[in-house]
């Protein structure tokens, strides 16, 4: 395996899968901004993965995808919570969000180009849209896995899908619950990886066009 991506979207458990592989001895990058980040990092969740599988699927082959699914019921006002809090900086010109996060929020949810973006039937259409997409693209693919972390033997599965055999009581931590949104920055280990990692090219972005991928 090359590398490991969570490509599940906001809200859907991926600080909580983040910090479990972190625990296995996998370097973690929970967001990656940096070509430096990814080239250090074993396994990368949440930004620009959930975006931009089919790119990261083309630059790192035999590497595997793990799809987060959640039910609408929990997802769509968690969602709300998250994207309310971050909408006033996730326009193109003048919010303060990293470059490459306001670029896969805004592809990915549209808050600009519709009328109501935390509403509950344009959250709904964004999160069935996305995982239309991830099915289709991996459609009988061995190397793609679909979990709900909520269900007790999720993490189990998780890891023999990685190679690894669990312990019975292996479950994921619950983390980022009700209003929290960031208790990754709060996480001291040291399989952690900063993603805002520099390296020879400084903290230049994973730019595909350079690489002679299409965006």
């Amino acid at each position: 395996m090359n590398k490991l991506f969570i490509i599940g979207l906001p809200r859907t458990g991926t600080t909580s899968i983040s910090v479990a592989l972190l625990d296995c001895g996998f370097k973690v990058a929970h967001t990656a901004y940096t070509k430096r980040a990814f080239e250090l990092a074993d396994v990368v969740s949440d930004a620009p993965c959930f975006c931009d599988y089919k790119e990261l699927d083309q630059l790192f082959p035999r590497s595997k995808f793990v799809y987060l699914e959640r039910s609408l019921e929990h997802w769509v006002p968690s969602m709300q919570m998250l994207l309310g809090k971050m909408l006033p900086e996730l326009a193109p010109k003048t919010g303060y969000l990293n470059p490459v996060l306001k670029r896969v929020m805004n592809q990915t949810f549209a808050p600009f180009s519709t009328n109501n973006p935390l509403s509950k039937e344009h959250l709904e259409a964004c999160y069935m849209r996305h995982e239309q997409q991830v099915m289709d693209f991996f459609a009988q693919r061995e190397d793609f896995l679909r979990i709900d972390i909520s269900h007790s033997n999720s993490l189990q599965t998780l890891l023999r899908f990685i190679g690894i055999e669990p312990l019975a009581t292996t479950l994921f931590p619950h983390l980022n619950s009700g209003k929290q949104v960031d208790s990754w920055k709060g996480i001291k280990h040291p399989n952690k990886i900063n993603s805002l990692s520099a390296g020879t090219e400084h903290r230049q972005f994973l730019d595909y066009r350079q690489l002679g991928l299409n965006r």
